[in-house]
């Protein structure tokens, strides 16, 4: 199928979706199986968060955006993709998930810049439509902001999905930072006080931490973050490159990180689907190298 057939197909063939995540031919084992991960990061959209550097809307065209996965999920050494339903059903329907970990992100109710940021709902997938629809785990985003009450039932939704995952099987990828609100607007703390803070509360989520894994930025003395778990950690691969302006210390920083006992892979999102130069492949391949 092709990214200009998709809508038609929706609109007269809505069964489709379930029938492509049937057919899909997965990965035998638990993800970490196979050595270290390299996941696409494409959960933005669903959150409002369209912009990458200084263009607030880069991800605003969907076949746009569907191209340049579809590039960086067919490159070597690429491991899968975590997005919200409408991208994964769409990347199900063109059929380039087979044996790829799809994960599926589960609340995107704390829309980028609103008063109630920090109540961050379970709107989009939950464990039992993730089991449903054959997908390797879930992500969520927990921030913990001690002036926001609203923090508590974020821990507490990201605790029962921890639970719901770890009852199917299922990967538990959770994203946790301090935060705070810097004039009005919410803004993580990547102090390694505050990852390390962060790293504790995440792993104690849940009845059992046992298919819980963690996805970090790369901070300043991050040995001592993973050193706060014994949890398998994830790198996180933001918007860095728009915001650094230097692509190659990021992946520098990477690479150091990569070395830390613990790290089990990175995920990337727009740094790679969206680099400088526009060469969604190079860049892919530069993140693999890393690896």
């Amino acid at each position: 199928m092709r990214i200009s057939e998709l809508t038609d197909v929706r609109a007269a063939r809505p069964g489709a979706v379930a029938a492509a995540a049937a057919a899909r031919a997965r990965r035998d084992g638990p993800p970490g199986a196979g050595g270290p991960l390299m996941i696409i990061a494409a959960d933005h959209p669903a959150r409002g968060a369209l912009g990458v550097g200084a263009d607030p809307v880069a991800m605003a065209g969907r076949a746009d955006l569907l191209d340049r996965l579809c590039t960086a999920l067919g490159r070597p050494g690429v491991d899968g993709v975590l997005a919200a339903p409408d991208l994964i059903e769409d990347l199900l329907l063109l059929a380039v998930l087979d044996d790829r970990i799809a994960i599926g992100s589960m609340n995107r109710g704390g829309l980028a810049g609103t008063s109630f940021e920090i109540d961050d709902r379970f709107t989009a997938y939950d464990a039992a439509a993730i089991a449903a629809a054959r997908l390797d785990g879930g992500t969520m985003l927990l921030r913990v902001d001690d002036a926001d009450p609203a923090t508590a039932d974020t821990l507490e939704g990201c605790a029962h999905a921890v639970s719901g995952l770890a009852r199917r099987g299922l990967m538990a990828l959770v994203e946790p930072f301090v935060a705070h609100r810097v004039e009005g607007r919410v803004r993580n703390l990547l102090t390694p006080e505050a990852m390390i803070r962060a790293v504790s509360v995440a792993a104690g989520l849940g009845v059992t931490s046992a298919y819980t894994w963690l996805k970090l930025p790369v901070v300043p003395a991050m040995e001592r973050v993973v050193a706060a778990t014994t949890l398998p950690v994830l790198l996180l691969g933001g918007d860095t490159a728009g915001e650094a302006g230097d692509p190659d210390a990021v992946l520098e920083g990477w690479r150091r990180a990569m070395r830390i006992p613990g790290v089990k892979g990175l995920v990337a999102g727009r740094t790679l689907l969206y680099p400088p130069d526009g060469d969604v492949a190079a860049a892919v391949d530069a993140a693999v190298e890393v690896l």
